[in-house]
């Protein structure tokens, strides 16, 4: 039975829904978001425009098509369209873009202080308790130890949300500040609560890595034991469900949230959930992203799970800081010891401790039903195995999907261990005594249960193991970027491996049948996890520098990242970005990039997106002809520099102006460092930039010169510029975009 690579990948990123695309049964409508040109004075003439828009399609009730309006933010709405009514639609005058309605997937005691950011860090925490982070997620649970408000005053004045009711449970205070859901179509999902509670778990899991209250004494099962905290401890949190247990993440209520959040008065949003599924111009979350830039407010976002594939990244766009997840000097393993007296190991969180010294082993094929079922009962999947050749022994499966360890308890076994050479660097927790080995040392287990009569194992209770870190997560998405070729994405990296945060109580730890084990706190992986890490990382930044633009946020963070080694990680930059978030000296970068909603604007008409669609994302009309700088430059002022090359026998010369804000020192003197890989020429002038007073800007130049690649994914260079106190760094990449099309 061959098993497809995502249903592998639903094993290792355990913090996933498997949605249901909603609407796969339905009639020919379809839900569409509708943008329109201009912008109403108010909100009723704005939903008035809305409904005359709709009753102009013939035959059509607008009353009963409409289904939400944008009024705040956007000009907007939400209607339940046939194909050719969305047709007719997007050919009228006044209507910018008419957008089918996608359904997303849903891309910590030791990691803030692996990336050097202890409890003890310096703090400003009078401005910090003014921040409020806003997280885009499966709702909270507001119970949860790490939104007690001990301490904190009432909400900021600037705060203009609300909190929507919790059903049975308590709701907000001083730290939960906000809580709304969004569910546009007003179908209620039946394995779901129409409120902010969290019953997945993973929204709760998100925003406590982010601003979670310390919980001293906090572990899963008494793994990862230490005080779990957030990035900013003292800043405020407002959820907005707008991720279901069934539907997945509709567009159409991500993009109510953004109107929500930037109305509300958030300084950072945080979204782990999976995109962009268009351009620039008409993706909801780079749509939203834009408009919350253009307010102040920076967009965290993950760069998705589909590595280690290349040319994967998602949430891509220009001014969404895109994080990709790395892992932190620890790991959770179990011992198995096979009756031979042989010890081998396996990753994986087993929270048994075995009740006898070793048990009868048998592989899944042995365990078949009938010779029709053998090959399937070699990943132990459901109704392949015998009940009584089951009962009482550990079997040895390979992986198919996830649940395998369900499979084999409901039917009376003892435990599973599972093979694969997939994903080894994230620990799944099990529901039954389990863990997962990799070929080699499956072959060994094999060879010694094919030469015992009565072969058999026990495995032991998972423990904390050291590891080398940093390295990024196999599911961590690559680049370059699908969007364009001249921008290197991901943006940073930060950690996302077996991260210990809170969980909900109304979920059991997998979600599998018969798990019974249920804790306040879990360990999850996916760049879900690491998004909040950077977004805290934004926070703690905006707590020092609350004046500062979001691409002054990003710039710091980018450009005082630790360097990562291409030796760990092939694809190297594409792999990390800019590096290892440091949150510590991104407060103090001395240099930023900065930029304007316009820079933005003139990259993409540079990218060669037309006036229209720019127009419609800026709101005001854009004539995208006398924006194009000269050929070769990539007319935008990023901490980071991609060129991709030609594959004729010519060198490709790349040309990148950039100009950056003193913020360090007045009086300041910085010299350029330039590290070139072989085959790459590049020049900077001036090679010294002087500064006589704070926020004084200079400008650079850039020329990268490459010859043809041969046998190299990425060529890595950098340029640093370094006075006596900083150091700030900028990649420098060069690629060939043909091999990856």
């Amino acid at each position: 039975m061959a098993f497809s690579f995502l249903a592998i990948l639903a094993l290792w990123i355990h913090i996933s829904f498997v949605f249901v695309p909603f609407g796969t049964n339905m009639s020919s409508d379809d839900f569409y978001i509708v943008f329109l040109k201009d912008h109403p004075t108010n909100e009723e003439s704005a939903f008035q425009r809305h409904i005359s828009v709709l009753s102009s399609l013939n035959g059509r009730d607008a009353t009963e098509s409409h289904v939400y309006s944008y009024t705040k933010i956007f000009n907007a709405f939400a209607a339940k369209l046939s194909q050719n009514e969305a047709q007719k639609l997007s050919s009228m005058d006044e209507v910018v873009s008419v957008i089918p309605n996608r359904y997303r997937k849903l891309h910590t005691t030791r990691s803030w202080e692996f990336i050097g950011l202890p409890a003890t860090a310096k703090r400003r925490l009078k401005v910090e308790s003014n921040i409020i982070v806003g997280v885009f997620d499966t709702g909270i649970t507001p119970q949860s130890k790490s939104f007690k408000d001990d301490g904190l005053g009432p909400p900021p004045a600037k705060w203009k949300g609300s909190c929507h009711h919790f059903a049975n449970f308590s709701g907000c205070n001083n730290k939960l500040i906000g809580a709304r859901y969004f569910k546009v179509d007003k179908v209620r999902d039946p394995n779901d609560i129409m409120s902010p509670i969290d019953v997945h778990g993973h929204g709760t899991h998100t925003s406590s890595t982010l601003a979670g209250s310390l919980v001293p004494d906090a572990s899963l099962f008494g793994l990862a034991r230490g005080t779990a905290r957030g990035a900013v401890p003292s800043a405020r949190v407002a959820m907005y469900k707008v991720c279901w247990a069934t539907s997945g993440c509709a567009d159409m209520d991500i993009l109510a949230a953004f109107e929500a959040a930037i109305s509300d008065g958030v300084d950072i949003i945080s979204i782990s959930i999976g995109g962009l599924t268009g351009g620039y111009t008409t993706d909801v979350i780079s749509v939203g992203a834009f408009h919350a830039m253009r307010k102040g407010i920076l967009t965290v976002a993950s760069a998705g799970n589909d590595g280690p594939n290349l040319n994967s990244v998602a949430n891509h766009a220009p001014w969404v800081l895109t994080v990709a997840a790395s892992g932190i000097d620890r790991e959770f393993r179990s011992k198995v010891l096979l009756g031979n007296g042989r010890t081998v190991s396996g990753i994986g969180v087993n929270a048994f401790d075995p009740k006898q010294k070793l048990y009868p082993l048998a592989t899944g094929a042995d365990t078949a039903k009938s010779a029709d079922t053998r090959e399937s009962s070699r990943y132990c999947t459901e109704g392949s195995m015998d009940p009584r050749k089951v009962k009482g022994k550990l079997v040895y499966c390979q992986l198919g999907t996830w649940g395998a360890d369900s499979v084999v308890k409901e039917l009376g076994g003892i435990g599973t261990i599972i093979e694969s050479d997939q994903f080894l660097d994230s620990a799944p927790v099990f529901m039954a005594p389990a863990t997962i080995v990799n070929s080699s040392i499956g072959k060994n287990i094999n060879k010694y249960m094919h030469s015992e009569r009565l072969p058999s194992a026990v495995i032991y209770k998972s423990q904390e193991v050291k590891i080398k870190a940093p390295f990024i997560a196999s599911f961590s998405s690559r680049g370059p970027n699908p969007g364009t070729k001249r921008l290197l994405k991901p943006d940073i990296a930060a950690p996302g491996i077996d991260i210990l945060a809170s969980y909900t109580p109304l979920k059991s730890l997998t979600g599998l049948k018969g798990d019974t084990q249920y804790s306040e706190f879990t360990l999850m992986s996916g760049t879900s996890m690491s998004c909040p890490h950077a977004g805290g990382a934004a926070a703690y930044v905006k707590s020092f520098r609350p004046d500062w633009t979001p691409s002054a946020i990003k710039s710091a963070i980018m450009t005082t990242a630790r360097p990562m080694s291409s030796k760990v990680d092939r694809e190297a930059e594409f792999a990390y970005g800019a590096g290892q978030v440091n949150p510590k000296r991104a407060r103090s970068p001395g240099l930023v990039y900065d930029m304007d909603d316009m820079s933005y604007i003139q990259f993409l008409c540079h990218e060669g997106y037309n006036s229209s669609s720019v127009s419609s994302l800026l709101g005001q009309q854009v004539n995208c002809s006398t924006l194009i700088p000269a050929n070769g430059e990539d007319a935008i002022n990023y901490p980071t520099m991609q060129l991709g090359i030609k594959s004729d026998q010519e060198p490709t010369t790349g040309v990148f102006r950039r100009t950056v804000t003193n913020v360090g020192q007045a009086i300041s003197a910085y010299n350029a460092t330039i590290r070139t890989p072989k085959g790459v020429d590049i020049t900077v002038k001036p090679m010294t930039l002087s500064f006589t007073r704070a926020m004084q800007k200079r400008s650079f130049k850039v020329v990268v010169k490459a010859k043809p690649m041969s046998n190299a994914i990425i060529l890595s260079g950098s340029l640093i510029w370094k006075s006596p106190r900083h150091v700030v760094r900028s990649p420098i990449v060069v690629y060939d975009p043909q091999v990856f099309d």
